[in-house]
């Protein structure tokens, strides 16, 4: 299994993670029955569908809206941050700080990826 291979597991499994940080500490999170399902439902929603719809043209997968490479990277940054936000937010800490920390371990993986698209 080759370091890029590894690296794009890892991203996967931090964007699926990202997901469900989310909609858990959502549901904490909220004061009431609409604030829950806003934080814990709609938000990861749409996280989802911005990280899909939003692409590089030379990304996997096709790219619905082509965007800019440092506005895909500010937008994976800005998910990923708000997921260790929100579990922050909801009182777990450590879980949040481990968020961080895979992210910055797979964002130095993806050291080549994120050069290419700091270039744009």
């Amino acid at each position: 299994m080759s370091i890029v291979t590894l690296g794009l597991g890892l991203h996967f499994i931090l964007e699926l993670c990202a997901l469900a940080a989310m909609a858990f500490a959502g549901f904490r999170l909220g004061d009431n029955l609409a604030m829950r399902l806003l934080l814990g439902i709609v938000l990861p929603v749409a996280a989802a569908a911005v990280w899909g719809i939003f692409r590089v043209p030379n990304d996997p997968g096709p790219a619905t809206v082509a965007i800019d490479g440092r506005l895909r990277l500010l937008i994976e940054w800005a998910i990923f941050g708000l997921a260790a936000a929100m579990l922050y937010a909801a009182g777990h800490t450590t879980l949040a700080l481990a968020f961080v920390a895979a992210a910055l371990v797979d964002y130095a993986i993806m050291y080549e990826r994120v050069l290419r698209l700091l270039q744009g």
